[in-house]
């Protein structure tokens, strides 16, 4: 039986929901008054079922396609305006008792290099991306209780934050970590995590275990209701996401958003964040072998509707995907992207080659952060290095009912400003720095309240006069 505010994962994603949802889109993917009136809601940026998002997925009237992506683009830049969030991924270790088929460091693959970085290399990975101009970090670890036990995560959490370099500040430490207990959610909480973020992979329970052969990462329940648990130990922030190529795009899609539906209706808080991971090539791994990949077409189209369908959330893409395919979705509704990054575990301090063999996937986009930010720019955005909301408190529903109601902006965009201009003023090369400056001076202009403008820019002048860290 199908139930969003029910705890149990065969519940809250329903199986029989999703094929029922498929059927009805198929049914109704031509039936244009129908579609119609699912546009007139999205319009109202309020978002949309599972099922209403499914028949717009399934249409392929051009004409219609052009309509989402156009609305994908202004629900957008009402909620988030032309920020882009800048982030790194930092990979602790790759020691991992699971066999998931899909990925690198299944404990089968004796073709990865076994590594877990000691405090002491973490130090020095993190001052690496300190220099980098990053304030955002997400970190990675395989499920091995032996080697990467909690412990060890909230040891690494408290290394990051203790970490002052020249002008440098690790601000924010979201956690890609197994699915755990409540008890260990509290810990990550009390560590001072921003966002926990998991990944279902797929939610097709069937094909689910048959991709997790062995591990503790096999029980599709308790993975599923990682997020129960999550909330429970008052995490309020967390991402969702699966991995786009292992199962039917259109069921993920659906299990998707029943998922984030699910936050909403048992904890009046939709996920902060969903990720949208294609499965790309990697030691031992072939994305060949998965006969459900998806073209760029249909995964900008994923991407529009997720924007349209969980407005409020942000949406982010890392550099599995390349130059053109980041630029292309930027603007249908991604709100975060990674720069600079290295999927190896080390590698920022002195740079290794992806073939290294400790790699999670290989990287399509190897520009430097620097040649992001300034590609960002080029494009009109405002590359942000702020982490203002969860510093203040602004998580959970707090952050919700700011961005639902578009007021998130009054704060996001001064410190969208200011946080560009210390990365200009300590880490940005002179051409960089000469369209950055050219942007701040635009963009000051745009904030309505002439209060909050007159502090902004009394701020942005502290700061090219050596202060830091000024936020609303």
């Amino acid at each position: 039986m199908y139930n969003p505010k029910s705890q149990k994962a065969e519940e809250f994603i329903s199986h029989e929901e999703i094929l029922q949802t498929l059927a009805y889109a198929q049914e109704n993917k031509e039936n244009l008054p129908l579609i119609r009136d699912i546009l007139d809601k999205a319009r109202k940026g309020k978002g949309l079922s599972h099922r209403e998002a499914s028949v717009l997925l399934a249409c392929e009237n051009q004409d219609v396609i052009r309509e989402i992506y156009a609305l994908a683009e202004k629900i957008k830049t009402d909620y988030y305006g032309s920020r882009i969030v800048m982030f790194a991924p930092l990979y602790l270790s790759n020691y991992c008792i699971n066999g998931c088929v899909y990925c690198p460091y299944h404990r089968g693959n004796s073709g990865v290099v076994r590594k877990k970085l000691t405090q002491e290399e973490i130090r020095r990975q993190v001052i690496a991306l300190q220099d980098m101009g990053h304030k955002r970090l997400a970190l990675e670890a395989g499920e091995d209780p032996l080697h990467n036990p909690i412990e060890y995560i909230l040891e690494s959490i408290q290394t990051i934050y203790s970490i002052q370099h020249k002008n440098g500040a690790i601000r924010r430490v979201n956690v890609n970590i197994a699915a755990t207990t409540v008890e260990n959610y509290r810990k990550l909480k009390e560590a001072g995590i921003g966002t926990y973020i998991l990944f279902q992979e797929t939610y097709h329970k069937e094909s689910y275990e048959q991709l997790h052969p062995t591990g503790p990462k096999r029980d599709y329940a308790y993975h599923t209701e990682a997020m129960d648990r999550a909330m429970e130990g008052g995490i309020d922030d967390v991402g969702l996401g699966v991995l786009f190529g292992l199962e039917r795009y259109a069921y993920e899609f659906a299990g998707l958003l029943m998922h984030a539906e699910h936050l909403e209706a048992a904890y009046g808080v939709g996920p902060h964040t969903i990720s949208v991971p294609r499965i790309k090539r990697a030691e031992g791994i072939d994305p060949e072998s998965f006969s459900n990949g998806i073209d760029d077409d249909t995964f900008a189209k994923i991407c529009a509707l997720i924007r349209i369908a969980v407005p409020y959330t942000g949406m982010i893409i890392s550099t599995r995907e390349n130059k053109a395919v980041r630029e292309r979705v930027l603007r249908l509704g991604v709100s975060q992207i990674s720069g600079g990054s290295r999927t190896t575990v080390g590698g920022y301090d002195t740079p290794l080659p992806e073939e290294d063999g400790s790699a999670q996937f290989d990287v399509s986009d190897q520009r430097t952060l620097d040649e992001v930010v300034r590609w960002l720019m080029e494009l009109g955005y405002i590359p942000s290095f702020c982490t203002a909301c969860y510093r203040e408190g602004r998580t959970g529903d707090r952050f919700m009912s700011l961005c639902k109601s578009g007021q998130i902006q009054n704060c996001c965009h001064p410190n969208a400003l200011m946080t560009l201009k210390e990365y200009l003023e300590d880490y940005a090369s002179p051409e960089t720095k000469a369209i950055g400056e050219r942007l701040i001076a635009e963009q000051l202009d745009e904030i309505p309240s002439e209060s909050v403008r007159a502090v902004a820019g009394a701020h942005l002048q502290k700061i090219e006069k050596g202060s830091r860290d000024f936020r609303f």
